[in-house]
């Protein structure tokens, strides 16, 4: 693994010693050491002094500098530098993607989509550049014009997770440069060496464009203390978060302290209804994917099957069938479906979830530790079924692990109630070839969630919309859709044309 990181790197342009980074220019950090390890085989890749709260205040001292300028280019520039940004990723896209799979473990494959997905991102954000609309708005006075302006935020604090490592920060970055903000990105601690690549290649477009003020991208490298140092910057006006929901809440309470927004992007515990219509070949597909792909580590992954009790035991069999057929293995390997979970400490928390199924009535099909045929030190999984009451405190719970619940229901009002019944709202989806039941899944009467798929599973949202979650989730939306008004402020201008000053709501005021 070491030399097929320290070549990659090489090629990246990446050094394996520095945790911060303002602008171009890179430093030490001044925290604790932090070790970054491989999930493949558990291996150490690097280590080095992560940030600490002066290395967070110097990046945002940064970013605020820079905004000031940064504010002031043209929307279509600003698109420019992120169209330049999308090619060098095309460029870079291999490279990136056995990063990604080195640091986060997941399969070859799923790291080109990902890295594609911060080339898709990037061409969406070009086009939005010329597309920041704001609106003309009838006037109740004559001789008035009432229109609402949108205006770049400032500097934006981001903090993205493990499983993501860089489709996330594209998500947010690309939006918010041609926004006309400024950037403090902490990484997850566990794939730093993802982050430390996407800002080397969009630092060095930067240096190509007399238009890019230094510091408009910064990066610190940091634990949860970093963290809630971005949080509480009163410099960054907007600070987006992708995590767990504890984290979410953390984050979420020290930023409304000093009054500033929060975009939360947080747990799913996703799922899905099989009706008994469904199309059972395209169902299977879609179900596996969503629930076993990333080795369960997706928001979107797939949690809970609520299937009809006349399709029920057909399904479970030909699930557990092809459970069994799952590679799991290196995902460098050609033919692996599954790669490792993230760390030790994720293969603990997927048994200690298992164990709890079982004390609570649930029935377990797989879901034991691979250790043949694997690198040794990673954390190897087969992926696991649970037949499970919808009662059970268990289901409420988001385990990141390939840990799929199999819940069953009668009527479509029941398996509405147990899809809505958990904390969580991020992906749901149904499987029906009944128009009524897909219509009324999608409407205000069914699925709670911020996306509501039919006939495809809860995995693979598109750029084009708007992604975020509702409930315990956090109500943020990222990428398409409208979600670039989260990273800008918004005035609405009254002008008057006239010699008079009427009032509004025909208020006379005798002056």
């Amino acid at each position: 693994m070491k030399t097929k990181l320290s070549s990659t790197l090489a090629r990246l342009g990446v050094s394996e010693t520095a945790a911060l980074a303002t602008g171009d220019q890179w430093h030490s950090g001044h925290g604790n050491t932090l070790a970054v390890y491989s999930p493949i085989d558990g291996s150490q890749l690097v280590s080095f002094a992560a940030a600490s709260g002066d290395d967070v205040a110097r990046a945002v001292d940064f970013a605020v500098r820079a905004f000031r300028g940064w504010r002031l280019v043209p929307a279509p520039v600003r698109g420019e530098f992120v169209r330049r940004i999308g090619q060098k990723l095309r460029e870079c896209k291999e490279d990136l993607a056995l990063l990604v799979t080195l640091e986060c473990g997941k399969i070859l494959e799923e790291s080109r989509g990902e890295v594609q997905e911060m080339i898709d991102v990037c061409d969406f954000a070009v086009g939005l550049s010329r597309q920041l609309y704001g609106l003309s708005i009838a006037s109740e006075r004559p001789a008035h014009r009432l229109a609402e302006q949108w205006h770049p935020l400032g500097p934006v604090g981001l903090i993205t997770a493990f499983n993501f490592p860089v489709a996330v920060w594209a998500w947010n970055a690309m939006i918010a440069l041609v926004c006309g903000d400024s950037l403090v990105w902490k990484p997850s601690p566990t794939t730093p060496l993802c982050a430390m690549a996407c800002h080397r290649i969009a630092t060095a477009v930067a240096a190509g464009m007399t238009e890019v003020p230094p510091g408009v991208l910064n990066l610190v490298i940091g634990g949860a203390d970093v963290g809630q140092q971005i949080a509480a910057a009163t410099g960054l006006p907007l600070v987006s978060a992708t995590g767990s929901i504890p984290m979410g809440r953390a984050v979420a309470q020290t930023v409304a302290k000093r009054l500033g927004r929060s975009l939360l992007e947080l747990g799913g515990n996703n799922g899905a209804i099989v009706g008994p219509s469904a199309d059972m070949d395209l169902a299977l597909r879609g179900i596996v994917f969503s629930a076993a792909g990333t080795c369960g580590q997706r928001c979107t992954t797939l949690r809970r099957l609520i299937v009809h009790n006349s399709v029920a035991d057909e399904l479970l069999g030909r699930l557990r069938k092809t459970y069994e057929q799952l590679r799991v293995g290196d995902p460098f390997e050609e033919g692996t479906l599954v790669g490792p979970l993230v760390d030790q400490r994720a293969a603990d928390a997927m048994a200690a979830a298992l164990d709890a199924a079982g004390e609570q009535g649930g029935r377990v099909h797989g879901g034991d530790r691979v250790t043949m045929g694997v690198p040794a030190g990673g954390a190897y999984v087969r992926p696991a079924i649970v037949e499970i009451g919808p009662e059970a405190p268990i289901v409420q719970t988001e385990t990141f692990a390939p840990i799929l619940y199999f819940l069953r229901y009668d009527t479509f009002d029941e398996a509405i109630a147990i899809h809505n019944g958990v904390p969580q709202g991020l992906a749901s989806a149904i499987f029906t070839n009944d128009v009524r039941e897909a219509e009324l899944f999608c409407s205000q009467q069914g699925s709670d969630c911020g996306i509501a798929n039919v006939n495809i599973g809860t995995s693979g949202a598109e750029i084009g919309g708007a992604f975020g979650g509702e409930k315990e989730t956090g109500g943020g939306r990222e990428s398409g859709s409208d979600a670039w008004k989260n990273y800008m402020r918004r005035a609405t201008n009254t002008i008057n044309y006239s010699s008079q000053l009427p009032l509004a709501q025909g208020i006379k005021f005798p002056l």
